[in-house]
Formats: C-alpha cells, structure tokens, sequence
C-alpha cells in the first residue's frame, strides 16, 4: 500500500478513536425483532423502545406488514426505473392523491427518502434573484437543499420571530423570498410558530415551506400536521414530510403543494429524477396507514395522553426537559459522555434510548431523547420512568 494511501486510513481510524475518546462515538442498536413499543435485542434482550419515531405504534403493526405484502403481490418488488420512465404505477398516483386530500393540498410527488425531498426542492424553482430564509436548526436536509441551489441565504435565530423579520427587510431587494421551517424541530420538540411565520409572510409577500417528518400523522386535531395545529391550513405553499416514521415506519418522503410547484419539480428536481421509483410496496401501506388515519383520531389521541403524562411524571422524579406539549421529550444532561453513560445504564435497565451530543446538538446540550408511541402503556411508562430514577440516582444526576 502506497504512503499516501496508508496515511488516509491511518487518519481515518485516528479520528474514529478520537470520537470514542470523547465519548462522541455513535454505537448502534442491533435489533432481532420488529419495531414497536418493545423490541429484541441481538443479545435476547426484551427492551421497552423510547427511542423510536414510531409516534403511532404503526412499524410492527400486522395489518401494515399485510398491506406491503398486498401491494407486493399486486405490483411486484421494484420498478427497476425511474418514474418518467416506466417506474409510474397507480399505487403511486393514488398514494399522492392520498397525501394530498389528507394535508390540504394541490399535488403532490414521492421521493426515495424525506431528506431527498428537501434535497430537491429549491434548485429547481428558485435562483440568484431569489432568498431563502431558515430557521436556524433545520434540519440538515434542509441545509443541504439550500447548499445546492443559487438564492441567496438568509438564517434567522430559532423560533425567533422578531429575526425572522429582520431577515425579510434585509431579504426585500430579492426577486421571490420563502420562509423555510422545519414544522417541529426534532431534537427539542419545538413546535413551529406557524401562525406568525404565515403573517410575516403575508404582510412581506413571502411564500412558507414546512418541513412535517415529525408532524405528519398526529399534530392537529385530526393529525393533519403543524398546519393544523395552528390553524393554517391553505396557507402554507410548499410542505415535505415522510413516509417513515409515524405514518408506517418504513421508508419514503414526500413534496406536497400548489400544482404548478410539483409540476416543475416532476420535470427538474434531481433526486426524483435519478432515483429510483419508491418500492410498491411502502406505496401500498402508506395508503393503507392514511386510510386509517382518516377515518379515526384514536391513535392520536393516545399519543398525546402518553406525552402529557410522561412530560408530567419525568419533571417530578426531578430531570430536566424541553418544554412543551410534542412526543419528543428531550431529558437534558448537557455532558456528552454523561449521556451516553446514561442511555448505557438504561440499556442494562431494560430501556432502549439514545444519547445525543455535539454536532448533532450544540456543545454543551447532550441530552437523552425521549420519543413516546402510541403503542405505549402505561404500565411499560412506568416501568420506564423507574429506570430513569434508578440511572439518574447511581450517576449522581438526581438531587434528592
């Protein structure tokens, strides 16, 4: 092997030591079982899952797996194409048609993956003449989007509304401007201010995007997302979500809006055009799971009964969270290697969670992130939050 090809490797396997070192080494779970509110470990171990964006207890689900198999049969495995081609079948219209009734839209297009459909969505509808303003903790498909397309670039502080509007005057020369939000911020449950974003937007001739991976499904009275939740529906111009998480856990994201946007994104938007077609079979149970969904709130209305009491009973035993109402409940430890020690501990303790840590959170933010399932009882919550005082007592993180 040649110097300079020994010393890439060489490199490579110093920074992963220097990852482990500082206790920033992502490990992963291996499970031997379906999704769901427990889980098989590789080791034999059953697990009560708190870590999962399972938000409605669907991924296991044997009426999910049916309808995969179903559309497995009907339409086969793969297109082994893309869709201008001949990777186009009436699963896949359907399932748009679907999408867009549930979330109030025009049209709508399916994308290999959510993080592609953010990917894609700028570079083909806006240019130098135009501005992009993010919030500050979008998700990095978001970033990554905005990277690939030429409008100019302008980044508001989180949530912060009164930035927001600085950023729009200083935004008021571009030809078009789009406020773009991630609906609920992933890492701290934050709930998008939509309501306000919508009338800055009015009042600055700005169009809205919302990123809905972790609303989609169970925000909003009836599940229909942020939107709903804040009594904007009809007036958010572009929305992305995903097939994968609470509505069926499996694979698949989404563009959903007025007509001429997914029109042009059919012809321009690259990782639509070059990917192949989503799998008939995730087609086929996503349409099933929003069948559902739209004909009952009860899943919903679970998950949100387990939230509140778990927001509720984590903050007496004496951690410290993340405000606010949304199944991601952030239980804060702010030391990197403290929370992976802790999500190690929890483990032992029969709870599967993650610790999360620089770059992924800011310095000094670790944390355990805490996503509670309508699958969920309560006796498994309690049997949860036991393990968190007993963890939170060994390492010393509890004061009384």
């Amino acid at each position: 092997m040649s110097d300079q090809k020994s010393n890439f490797y060489s490199g490579l396997q110093q920074n992963l030591d220097q990852l482990r070192e500082q206790g920033l080494y992502k490990p992963e779970r291996v499970l031997a079982s379906r999704q769901g509110a427990e889980v098989v470990s590789d080791d034999g171990r059953t697990l009560i899952n708190m870590c999962a964006n399972n938000y409605l207890g669907l991924s296991g689900q044997e009426w999910v797996a049916q309808a995969s198999i179903d559309a497995t049969n009907k339409y086969g495995y793969g297109l082994s194409s893309v869709r201008f081609i001949c990777g186009t079948q009436t699963v896949h219209k359907q399932l748009e048609q679907a999408i867009s009734q549930f979330l109030g839209t025009e049209d709508t297009i399916l994308y290999a993956a959510a993080f592609d459909a953010n990917g894609g969505v700028f570079e083909p509808l806006f240019d130098e003449n135009d501005a992009i303003i993010s919030d500050a903790l979008n998700h990095a498909s978001i970033i990554d989007g905005i990277r690939l397309c030429k409008a100019a670039r302008f980044r508001y502080a989180h949530n912060d509304m009164a930035d927001l509007e600085k950023q729009l005057q200083a935004a008021a020369d571009k030809r078009h401007k789009i406020i773009v939000t991630d609906g609920v911020f992933s890492m701290d449950g934050t709930i998008a201010q939509l309501d306000k974003i919508v009338a800055l937007a009015e009042q600055y001739g700005a169009l809205v995007m919302i990123d809905e991976c972790h609303a989609s499904g169970f925000m909003g009275k009836t599940g229909r997302g942020t939107h709903e939740h804040h009594n904007v529906v009809g007036k958010i111009d572009i929305i992305t979500g995903t097939l994968g998480k609470a509505l069926g856990g499996a694979m698949g994201g989404f563009t959903s809006g007025r007509k001429e946007v997914i029109e042009m994104l059919r012809q321009k938007s690259r990782p639509y055009l070059f990917s192949n077609t989503l799998a008939p079979s995730i087609a086929g149970a996503s349409l099933t799971v929003l069948e559902r969904l739209s004909s009952s709130t009860e899943l919903r209305d679970r998950l949100h009964e387990n939230t509140a009491y778990f927001r509720k009973e984590i903050e007496r035993i004496g951690f410290t969270i993340k405000p606010g109402t949304h199944p991601v409940v952030p239980v804060m430890l702010f030391d990197a290697p403290v929370a992976q020690k802790f999500a190690a501990r929890m483990y032992e303790l029969g709870v599967l969670l993650s610790g999360f840590f620089y770059p992924v959170v800011p310095m000094g933010q670790a944390r355990v992130r805490v996503q509670l399932s309508a699958a969920h009882t309560r006796e498994q919550l309690e049997t949860v939050l036991r393990a968190f005082e007993q963890a939170g007592r060994e390492l010393g993180l509890l004061k009384n």
